[in-house]
């Protein structure tokens, strides 16, 4: 009798659990958030689904000031937070809890065994490590301190056990949860229990990448190359499509910290979306503008640009950068480094363009640009310093990784070579035109006359064609080239760039110099009586 008594309360005891709880016990959701928005009313709603809400210190604390029912971890683990909070959540009963796998018996048993209940939602975001080491006089000491241990453990288990546990690392996607509970009786839908594990992996996978890098530098100095790299990239938009419509593309962001000024902290004020081609263009040309203190226009078209120039105004700077190639001037990107007033709109005038970027505009010309249906407005703060920001070029099964040309160019650093010494107002032009040369595909060759682009030959696979294109450029346009100064990324390897410079007039030449040939076109430069300096610089662009 006393065997058959014991084997139906045991038997009742099993009809009476389901999924490793019993009919008595309300589902549990762990919170142990950083990031408190919208934790409230999500709370709110999982208690109005049936949970019982579980948390731990400053979580636990801002919940009951929010006048929800909630659970200390500590009263659940029976064992108080410890060294100083270091140690909260990392104990059996929790962990025991997201990890049990509800469909096995052997993980059933010491659920019972150990008072283990299960744990079905877990909501977690991490210690703010980027936002700590990012503060002016971080230490290593504080940054250490903000290393979330607890936490990356729970999200990784709850992220696991998908099959049992919602895991939730957003607070934009408390809405979508509660939702799901509400059309599932309580419980998260598989396809949301999955969507949410792979954003939680992809998380924690974001959170030790920016630990890595930081302790990498710390400990290892500021090693440029180290054996392992780490890219990790957030998406900001998908795209239409990629450079043409048959290839998909979407836009990413450096999510491991991005200089102020990047082409990706631009806001579209104006204008239908951006395609893959117009973020290019729009990389290429406010990087021109951004190499230059004074009022400065570029024009780009297919990541080259077509004209540039400075000038006293905005307006001045177009007209000159216009002047330099009107026929390609059609669906281009104009870019601009000083704030656009009406006057500049007024000179694109019914010029076709398909985006426009400046650090602001003022209201007339913001209301004017917005007559045009289809052009992008858009704006951002001017590049700040990013020195030691690498540039990455794809290749085939990999990545080449360099150092990104940012290099500027003084007046000392450069060495006249011939016996005619440039002027002062050719000094100006000379810098302008390597500052543009530096901005164009290679092999380049720019003319220059005040301040403004009069002919620019870009990606020839010889430097003398691309001389004679700069030159055609400028005859199309009907400038003169007499007088105007010439500017190549790299060195001549023979003279007949020299030769044709004097032929189209040009006064002074500044090039990198280093060719076998030098002397060659040191001779053809005095021959012709051409001022010509050497930066021992060059400025290859592929």
């Amino acid at each position: 009798m006393k065997k058959k008594k014991m084997k139906r309360r045991k038997n009742k005891r099993t009809k009476e659990r389901k999924n490793g709880r019993t009919k008595k016990q309300k589902p549990i959701a762990l919170l142990s958030v950083w990031n408190k928005k919208g934790l409230a009313v999500f709370a709110r709603g999982l208690a109005k689904n049936g949970y019982d809400i579980v948390s731990s210190g400053g979580t636990a604390k801002f919940l009951k000031k929010s006048g929800v029912k909630v659970t200390e971890v500590s009263k659940l683990t029976n064992y108080p937070h410890m060294l100083g909070g270091r140690v909260k959540t990392l104990h059996p009963i929790i962990h025991g809890g997201i990890l049990a796998n509800r469909g096995l018996k052997d993980h059933q048993k010491d659920m019972e065994k150990f008072g283990i209940r299960p744990i079905d939602i877990v909501a977690c975001n991490l210690y703010p490590f980027n936002e700590t080491i990012s503060k002016q006089h971080c230490t290593l000491e504080d940054a250490v301190e903000n290393i979330d241990i607890g936490g990356p453990c729970m999200v990784r288990a709850a992220a696991k056990n998908f099959k049992d546990v919602t895991v939730v690392v957003d607070p934009s996607d408390y809405s979508v949860i509660l939702k799901d509970l509400k059309a599932n009786g309580g419980k998260a839908s598989v396809e949301t229990r999955q969507r949410l594990a792979l954003k939680a992996f992809r998380h924690t996978k974001l959170y030790d990448a920016s630990i890595s890098k930081y302790l990498s530098e710390k400990f290892e100095g500021e090693e440029k190359f180290p054996s392992n790299v780490q890219i990790n990239l957030e998406k900001i938009q998908d795209l239409r499509y990629g450079e043409n419509p048959h290839q998909m593309a979407a836009f990413y962001k450096d999510s491991m910290g991005v200089y102020d000024g990047a082409i990706v902290n631009a806001i579209q004020l104006h204008g239908k979306e951006l395609s893959f081609n117009n973020i290019v263009d729009l990389d290429s040309a406010w990087n021109i503008v951004n190499y230059f203190a004074d009022t400065t226009v570029a024009i780009i078209k297919h990541n080259n640009p077509c004209g540039a120039a400075k000038g006293k105004t905005p307006a001045e700077a177009f007209k000159k950068a216009f002047e330099c190639d009107t026929v390609s001037a059609f669906g281009s990107i104009i870019a601009c480094n000083r704030d656009v007033d009406l006057a500049m709109i007024e000179a694109i005038g019914t010029l076709f363009v398909e985006a426009i970027i400046a650090p602001n505009y003022h209201p007339e010309a913001l209301e004017a640009l917005k007559n045009k249906k289809n052009l992008r407005v858009m704006k951002c703060h001017l590049m700040s310093p990013h020195y030691g920001v690498m540039d990455y070029k794809r290749i085939s099964g990999g990545l080449l990784i360099q150092d990104q040309d940012i290099a500027q160019l003084g007046i000392n650093d450069i060495k006249t070579v011939t016996k005619k010494e440039p002027s002062l107002v050719q000094l100006e032009d000379l810098f302008f035109a390597w500052g543009i040369a530096k901005h164009v595909k290679s092999n380049t060759i720019v003319f220059v006359k005040d301040g403004a682009t009069v002919g620019i030959g870009a990606g020839q696979m010889s430097r003398i064609d691309s001389t004679e294109i700069a030159a055609k450029k400028a005859g199309k346009a009907g400038k003169q080239t007499k007088g105007s100064v010439m500017a190549s990324d790299a060195f001549f390897p023979f003279r007949d760039n020299v030769d044709l410079a004097a032929k189209l007039g040009i006064s002074a030449i500044i090039q990198p110099g280093g060719s076998i040939r030098d002397q060659d076109s040191i001779d053809a430069a005095n021959a012709h009586k051409i001022a010509m300096v050497f930066t021992g610089r060059r400025h290859f662009r592929h």
